[in-house]
């Protein structure tokens, strides 16, 4: 049997700071490498970042088919625990699927504030979904289809997996269902962070996500020249120092 092993440059990292942490997760069959570039941005600040790798992502495909959403919410829960032992407030902050559990986890998890990243509010309509566990025994993956980059030079060594398996589409589906139940508790400061052009997950679904939140304090930043991996795009330095802004504000008002 070959045991998983973690792709290379696609490590979990942990930056120690100050008494200020943020979580920062990655995006679905993605890597902890897409949050490497804003976490050390943040890290120069003054912060403490700690990026977990979500269940059955950065080893093998097959690893991913396995497991399922409440597995992904479970690494985001480990790494909060050890993020609340090394520091004294701490942020929840995501990418893509990323966004969607720091959202999911800003309902239950005492934290100081959430910031998502091209998170999605629901997936594309499409009459297959309800059927996608017994399709993946036909279909075990869905092609990714044309990327979504503004910056081809990070999209060269983008770690991250060719396909979707498609018993994985299920999972997300179930999960942002219920992220859709969690968003009217999550009653924390907000930051939704969505690019205008953003091909993979439309920009309708941070709206969604926005009119949603029971947060009276919530904010939107948009950029334009990102495709939907902000923090590896031409935008990214913007939506490190919107990041960064909201979180000195917030930590601030406490």
């Amino acid at each position: 049997m070959k045991l998983p092993r973690t792709m290379s440059d696609a490590e979990p990292f942990f930056l120690p700071g100050g008494r200020v942490g943020c979580l920062l997760i990655h995006g679905f069959t993605g890597t902890p490498k897409e949050m490497r570039w804003m976490g050390e941005d943040l890290n120069r600040r003054g912060y403490t970042i700690l990026a977990p790798r979500l269940a059955g992502h950065a080893t093998q495909l097959r690893d991913l088919t396995r497991t399922r959403w409440q597995d992904w919410l479970a690494a985001v829960e480990d790494g909060w625990n050890l993020l609340r032992g090394a520091t004294d407030i701490q942020f929840l902050a995501g990418l893509s699927l990323g966004g969607a559990l720091a959202l999911i986890g800003a309902s239950y998890l005492p934290a100081a504030g959430v910031i998502s990243l091209s998170a999605p509010h629901h997936l594309p309509a499409d009459p297959r979904l309800k059927f996608a566990r017994s399709l993946a025994w036909l279909m075990p993956e869905v092609s990714k289809g044309a990327p979504d980059w503004h910056n081809p030079q990070a999209a060269l060594d983008h770690a991250e997996y060719p396909a979707y398996p498609t018993a994985a589409i299920a999972e997300l589906n179930d999960c942002l269902a219920f992220l859709r139940q969690c968003l009217p508790a999550v009653n924390i400061p907000a930051l939704i962070i969505h690019s205008r052009n953003d091909r993979g997950v439309l920009p309708e679904n941070a709206e969604a996500i926005y009119a949603a939140l029971g947060s009276q304090d919530k904010k939107f930043f948009w950029v334009v020249d990102s495709g939907h991996v902000i923090p590896r795009e031409p935008d990214r330095q913007l939506a490190f120092q919107a990041t960064a802004d909201f979180i000195h504000q917030t930590v601030d008002a406490l």
